[in-house]
């Protein structure tokens, strides 16, 4: 069996396989798709669905096979739902952002498939999206607006964003867009921000509109949008964070997530430098579950977030001490 893939990239892949195999059988196309002759059966209805003709016939000559004269245009994709349709398979399968992985292959002819205008845009967001590989759709932007930033990456200009934080803080920011980019399931902008010179990352689901402005700009020549994500999502925000391990940092590493921020090599272990927006989060979700000794050495704020979780389970401990004491014993009266 295959690599686990979409829905989404499954029933175009399977209409890549009819066309190169007009006649195949459900059996046939299981077999291909890696999966069982049910859920081939299910993506052929996908297909259908999407408005394609497929055709079946039982017996020695029959299967399927795509109606005569099928192409892809009339299936009368809206902009959004192309754009959508990219953005998925991209989050599902980052690899489809190439010509020569097999799903990207599928989509890029859906892509050219699609009416010039729809096509053109959905083309330009596949070349400028770019994924990680542990990526999950959980988190979808709004496909307009993503293509919107996307053309402005291209275009090389400016952009200003009305944003919404975490905590509802509103935010009207001038950016120069480098690149958007997937990373657990949430897509990201980076950018170089002016409001504050320093390079930031900002969530796209968080954004709620985008106007382009008549600024050019160039990002760095050796810019790897993927890479300076994991380097900047821990920096920028409001509260210090310093943090020394005593252990090995490969150790620690397989232990943190980009977002706590960046770790160096320090004396005989490692040492995590980053920012957050909320310290009590940093301590009870990030800090609290790391099986290494640690010692916050910088951030007041963290500090006192590191104090209140250790003194909550201290006190759930010593509340299972105390429900497990036997009671006491009276004396007999004096």
């Amino acid at each position: 069996m295959e690599e686990a893939a979409s829905p989404t990239a499954r029933a175009l892949r399977a209409l890549d396989i009819l066309r190169l195999h007009p006649g195949i059988s459900a059996e046939e196309l299981a077999e291909r798709l890696g999966v069982t002759e049910r859920a081939a059966r299910r993506y052929v209805a996908t297909l259908r669905d999407a408005g394609i003709t497929v055709e079946g016939a039982r017996g020695p000559a029959g299967g399927y096979r795509l109606g005569r004269g099928t192409t892809l245009a009339p299936v009368g994709f809206t902009e959004e739902e192309a754009l959508g349709l990219v953005l998925q398979v991209l989050n599902g399968r980052p690899a489809a952002g190439r010509d020569d992985d097999l799903i990207g292959g599928a989509l890029s002819k859906v892509v050219r498939a699609l009416p010039d205008a729809i096509g053109r845009q959905a083309a330009l967001l596949r070349e400028r999206a770019a994924a990680t590989p542990d990526d999950r759709a959980d988190q979808q932007p709004d496909p307009l607006l993503a293509h919107e930033l996307i053309g402005a990456i291209a275009a090389k200009r400016g952009v200003v964003v009305e944003y919404r934080s975490e905590g509802g803080t509103e935010l009207t920011a001038d950016l120069d867009p480098w690149g958007v980019v997937a990373r657990g399931g949430r897509w990201y902008l980076l950018c170089w921000a002016h409001h504050v010179q320093a390079v930031r990352t900002y969530r796209v689901d968080r954004i709620a509109s985008v106007t382009r402005t008549l600024r050019r700009f160039d990002p760095p020549e050796d810019l790897d949008p993927v890479a300076a994500l994991g380097e900047h999502l821990g920096s920028g925000w409001r509260y210090p964070v310093r943090v020394v391990f005593s252990a090995p940092l490969e150790e620690v590493r397989a232990w943190t997530r980009s977002p706590m921020g960046r770790l160096e090599p320090h004396d005989d272990g490692c040492v995590l430098i980053g920012t957050t927006s909320s310290p009590g989060m940093y301590a009870r979700e990030w800090l609290s579950v790391l099986p290494f000794p640690f010692r916050v050495e910088s951030g007041e704020e963290l500090r006192a977030a590191v104090v209140e979780v250790a003194r909550q389970f201290a006190a759930a401990v010593a509340a299972e001490d105390d429900a497990s004491r036997p009671s006491p014993i009276a004396g007999p009266d004096a």
